[in-house]
């Protein structure tokens, strides 16, 4: 597999990243030595390649959790082989188990509802774990309680067997994952980079700024990516992602 975006070309975005929410890398480095310890064996070998044979050659639904967005109307697609693949990201997961939708791929820092990702790994889909600097506790508290396949990422360099192959909140992580390992096309579902269900004002403000960080490194993608990437509006349609979006000209 040839990277569409490369870990050397997207250190610089995340160093931003890291410098605007005041995340201490030295944190990163604990969460993904963490992580590494905590994962069976086997979820550290050939990631990538797990992955891609559940996602390459197919359309990519990531699903999001936008408010009152629910679970993606697959039956609006024409119909297609192979069928699409869905890759839910951490909260959404519940939506898609609502609907008797198993998500192929999940990426979560788990910090979702958990006990539904648990329930999707042990009915057969791969959960991505990912470890940063405010998820230590979680990750002991619940790596070990998955049944089933998963694998590791974090914000540094790849290593340890955890991935990085770019992006930051785990919807948008998820499209950079479909993006690498080949998939044909990425629809994104219940996204919404400017409405939160936040309620304190500070809260609020730090989930908006990640999620323009989201937007704007999701346009990244679309631009530099192999996959074209589409909005799927809630009429059915789909909507060529913006891409005229610079993460640079926005920061």
């Amino acid at each position: 597999m040839t990277p569409a975006v490369r870990y050397e070309s997207w250190a610089p975005h995340y160093a931003r990243i890291r410098a605007e929410f005041g995340f201490p890398f030295d944190r990163e480095v604990a969460a993904e030595r963490t992580l590494a310890t905590l994962l069976p064996k086997a979820a550290k070998r050939d990631a990538l390649d797990r992955i891609a044979a559940r996602l390459k050659g197919r359309d990519a639904i990531v699903v999001g959790l936008a408010p009152r967005a629910g679970p993606p109307p697959i039956w609006k697609l024409p119909s297609q082989a192979p069928s699409p693949a869905l890759l839910a990201a951490d909260g959404a997961t519940t939506n898609c188990l609502d609907a008797g939708l198993v998500p192929a791929v999940i990426t979560t820092d788990l910090d979702g509802p958990v006990a539904s990702e648990v329930a999707a790994n042990r009915r057969g889909s791969l959960v991505v774990i990912h470890a940063h600097g405010d998820n230590l506790g979680i990750l002991r508290q619940w790596v070990h309680q998955f049944p089933g396949e998963l694998a590791g990422s974090w914000a540094g360099p790849p290593r340890d067997g955890l991935l990085n192959v770019g992006g930051f909140t785990d919807g948008d992580r998820a499209a950079y994952l479909a993006d690498h390992v080949g998939a044909t096309r990425i629809l994104l579902w219940g996204f919404e980079f400017e409405r939160t269900e936040e309620t304190d004002p500070i809260a609020r403000a730090r989930k908006l700024a990640k999620l323009r960080w989201a937007r704007d490194l999701i346009g990244l993608l679309a631009r530099e990516g192999s996959a074209p990437t589409f909005l799927w509006r809630p009429d059915g349609s789909l909507e060529p992602y913006l891409t005229g979006i610079s993460v640079a000209s926005t920061r």
